[in-house]
């Protein structure tokens, strides 16, 4: 027999690995087990149990945003917070003076209190925005408020959850905290009769609530703060299609889709086959959209004529005098509006620096012809890149009471400085959130030289 008719050797054979097609299979598995399908079920039972909570304590329902939206009905919504668990990582300890969520003051005044939901990821009881972020602000808040009421000045901490090591590192640096919510300057007289009363905490979720027999009262504002979902230890497989904080990271299943949309379509979106799914969320998705009725501007207070808002959220033309549109481009001849042309993300950051120069020759020109001109700054999110152009605004040009001052322009800024006129931003529109690059940008701008 010829070599062309050789039998092949068993080493030049290909099998498939063992080891390689169990972990297809099981990646398979895992894939289904993580279905949209599975996690909008989730999100409904662990909604549930959101609702039984506030019954329980007879207090209304606050989302941590965004996760916490995912659990609360938007008719029964009645705020949002913005707590980070990254204020809570161990180590990283912080009271955020960008997060000052005080919009809650007045709320948990009028109800004696308020169930703050929010969920985590498999295995763990509560996300570090419960057990440590939201209990750091608290005490800050009863020590800065409630000099006297000694009572409410320890960190409230969930039982049995941290080491004591920890807990005592996160006692030691309250004082400090304390401290730069202070160097802020704001009017802490005015925000403790905002909340009458220091606050109480309170833990529920699916293991305990904690203390077992707190009650509203008129001696303290309860803080319940509830984690929504059941703790997993082992892989979704093994939960039969049950997925703890199914609604975390939404950006990566969802398709888009958005609380409000999900709540007002669950039955049609639970009806429908898995595949098809994609395609329903965007037709979704885009009516709502359509439908959404165009929301104000915030007025940035203590100043009379500044204005926040997401580009396309008002009718800017009709409303305001002045526009800045971050993201917009310059248009020849127009006097009224100033487009920068910031592209988005970090890119838009640094082409900020580069603008706000602009920003600055046109208030100043255009205010010192009439101070009462109403301003209305826009960028696309309505959050990062029209904050820095308002801060930089702010610390140019208003004086302590909100008023314009021309003169100012030239005074010499600090990053203190910076940090006291972003509080008037953060405590007017709740969810504004620079990022470090835009208020990089600012800093560098307002911090050189007045030479100009």
């Amino acid at each position: 027999m010829g070599s062309s008719g050789a039998l092949p050797t068993l080493d030049s054979l290909h099998f498939p690995s063992a080891q390689q097609s169990i972990s297809q299979t099981l990646s398979s598995l895992r894939r289904s087990a993580l279905s949209v399908s599975n996690r909008l079920q989730s999100i409904e039972t662990d909604a549930e149990f959101v609702q039984e909570v506030a019954e329980n304590y007879g207090l209304p329902l606050v989302a941590n945003e965004r996760c916490g939206s995912w659990y609360i009905p938007p008719t029964t919504k009645v705020g949002s917070a913005y707590f980070k668990s990254t204020d809570g990582h161990s180590g990283q300890w912080d009271f955020s003076c960008r997060r000052l969520n005080l919009q809650l003051l007045p709320l948990l005044k009028d109800h004696g209190g308020c169930v703050i939901v929010d969920s985590t990821r498999r295995g763990k009881l509560m996300p570090d925005a419960l057990s440590k972020t939201i209990p750091i602000w608290s005490a800050v808040l009863n020590r800065a408020l409630f000099p006297s009421e000694t009572t409410y000045h320890p960190v409230q901490l969930p039982p049995n959850y941290l080491g004591e090591s920890e807990e005592a590192q996160i006692e030691s640096r309250i004082d400090r905290f304390v401290h730069s919510l202070k160097s802020l300057k704001l009017d802490l007289d005015g925000l403790r009769q905002q909340i009458g009363k220091p606050i109480q905490v309170a833990w529920a979720n699916r293991s305990y609530f904690h203390p077992s027999d707190l009650q509203k009262s008129n001696d303290y504002r309860l803080l319940v703060l509830c984690s929504a979902s059941r703790r997993v230890h082992g892989a979704e497989m093994s939960e039969g299609g049950y997925i703890q904080g199914a609604g975390d990271d939404s950006e990566g299943w969802a398709y888009g889709l958005t609380p409000p949309v999900f709540w007002a379509n669950r039955d049609i979106l639970k009806s429908t086959p898995e595949d098809d799914l994609p395609e329903l969320i965007k037709r979704l998705v885009g009516e709502h959209q359509m439908l959404e009725v165009a929301r104000d501007a915030t007025l940035v207070a203590p100043t009379s004529n500044l204005f926040i808002s997401s580009t396309g959220a008002v009718d800017a033309a009709e409303k305001y005098d002045l526009v800045i549109d971050c993201n917009g481009s310059a248009v020849e001849g127009e006097t009224k509006r100033l487009g920068l042309g910031c592209d988005t993300g970090k890119l838009g950051s640094r082409d900020l620096r580069k603008s706000l120069d602009k920003v600055r020759d046109f208030v100043s020109a255009e205010l010192a012809k009439d101070s009462s001109l109403s301003i209305l700054v826009t960028c696309e999110t309505g959050k990062d890149l029209s904050a820095g152009t308002l801060l930089s605004i702010i610390c140019l040009f208003y004086n302590d009471q909100g008023g314009f001052d021309a003169s100012l322009g030239k005074r010499a800024i600090s990053k203190q400085f910076i940090r006291q006129r972003l509080a008037w931003l953060v405590s007017s529109k709740h969810d504004v959130n620079p990022s470090r690059a835009t208020l990089q940008s600012v800093n560098a701008f307002l911090m050189q030289p007045p030479d100009y």
